[in-house]
């Protein structure tokens, strides 16, 4: 009787004009190769990081190099110039 978790991405979305990621990962929890139970965690990447010192902004592009391969190629090709131009402004608005 072998009981297995397993953590698996399973749904990955490219969001707006700013083009996040949205990620969905599920736990899923088997006995013998039989699935006992499944459960979902959300979670949000975004292409840039900013933070603003006075009147000051300063952006960061994400880091990416701790995610699987599949996430980080789909980073490559969603976060092109535009994109990251496009999360900077909705960063800056407040949003």
């Amino acid at each position: 009787m072998a009981i297995t978790k397993e953590i698996k991405d399973d749904k990955i979305e490219v969001v707006g004009d700013h083009k996040c990621l949205q990620i969905r990962s599920a736990t899923i929890i088997s006995e013998d190769g039989v699935e006992l139970t499944r459960s979902f965690h959300r979670r949000v990447i975004y292409s840039v990081q900013s933070s603003k010192d006075g009147s000051s902004w300063t952006h960061t592009d994400t880091d990416v190099s701790g995610e699987t391969p599949e996430i980080q190629a789909i980073a490559t090709a969603a976060w092109t110039a535009d994109a990251k131009t496009a999360q900077k402004a909705i960063n800056e608005a407040g949003g």
